[in-house]
């Protein structure tokens, strides 16, 4: 006995066509792209002017690193990492490490402590808020060659103000620009005029983030001002505060125009008779415009920009920790601030 299988009737052609799905419309594909390529056509600009200012720029100087690159003679023969090893043989490139990390402490920890009071201070609901605001970012308006030539004549040590000011507190005058440490003084002075106001309007936007309760019920609890301040204001914008230290220890890496027109007169302008205050920038531009050796003055550039790396990922490696600690029991340790703050 044989069985017979029997094939499914087939289904109706109008069936068929109707279970097919409609073929979509140009204007349902270009819908569809542009709901893909809009966020990738927004962010072009950015890394295209990057790519044009930034990253060829640096590429660009990582191959003169390794060639014996002269200013006005071009490429000449190919050097490897030699310009390295010559650059951090060099005693003048130690010697202005020394003096850009010796300038960046004289003018960053006050500049931070001073940004710190003033933000504190205008976020204290002074009367005419936009015009304070305005007045300690009018440093940051001016331009920094304008700056570096008014406090040049201030700190000028034969007739400048300020030796004539120490005078009238029967001082002896000092010697600004030939003097090593009077003269990182004097730059960190000329560099915390300029960025203490900006840092300080950072500082007061993280402040002014801070929810308003914690500041009150800590005052009904009996916390004074201080108490407030350091248990509950610091600890809340530490994240922006780690933000502006590694800003201004990036800026203060590359500082230029303050030493060289401190004292442009001596020695060609490239840090004081003595190199007493040549910053790192400084001695680059000293290598690549006076000496003619781009290949050298690259290789700085390149050594510079590694350190500032290092300081990038110790930025993101506090952040990471920050926002790790604090994310998940932020309002626990909101309460137990005013608690703290309290005691």
């Amino acid at each position: 006995m044989t069985s017979t299988v029997t094939a499914p009737p087939e289904a109706p052609a109008a069936a068929v066509a109707s279970s097919e799905k409609p073929k979509p419309t140009f204007r349902q594909k270009l819908s569809k792209f542009d709901l893909k390529a809009s966020p990738y056509f927004y962010i072009a600009p950015f890394f295209l002017l990057f790519g044009l200012t930034g990253l060829f720029p640096l590429i660009y100087t990582a191959v003169v690193s390794l060639f014996d690159w002269q200013l006005l003679g071009g490429q000449g023969d190919f050097v490897g990492f030699g310009n390295f090893v010559e650059v951090l043989a060099a005693p003048f490139f130690w010697n202005s490490l020394f003096n850009t990390i010796s300038i960046f402490l004289l003018s960053s920890i006050p500049q931070l402590a001073v940004a710190l009071l003033v933000a504190y201070l205008l976020d204290q609901g002074l009367r005419a808020p936009t015009f304070w605001r305005m007045s300690v970012l009018i440093p940051f308006v001016v331009t920094p060659v304008a700056v570096a030539i008014i406090f040049s004549s201030i700190f000028n040590p034969g007739d400048g103000l300020a030796n004539n000011l120490l005078g009238v507190f029967g001082i002896d005058n000092i010697d600004w620009k030939r003097d090593t440490f009077w003269s990182h003084i004097a730059i960190a002075i000329m560099v915390n005029f300029r960025w203490t106001g900006y840092n300080a309007l950072i500082l007061l936007a993280a402040m002014q983030a801070v929810p308003r309760e914690l500041y009150e019920s800590a005052a009904i609890d009996g916390a004074g001002s201080a108490r407030r301040f350091f248990n509950i204001t610091l600890p809340t914008i530490r994240p922006t505060l780690i933000f502006v230290i590694i800003t201004a220890t990036i800026g203060g890496l590359q500082i230029f125009a303050e030493p060289r027109l401190l004292d442009p007169t001596s020695n060609g302008g490239i840090g004081g008779a003595d190199r007493q205050f040549q910053t790192t920038v400084l001695y680059m531009w000293e290598l690549g415009f006076q000496s003619g050796d781009l290949g050298r003055a690259s290789a700085v550039a390149w050594l510079l920009f590694l350190l500032i790396i290092v300081f990038g990922l110790i930025n993101f490696f506090l952040s990471n920790r920050i926002a790790a600690a604090g994310d998940p029991k932020s309002a626990k340790k909101s309460r137990r601030a005013v608690k703290e703050a309290a005691q």
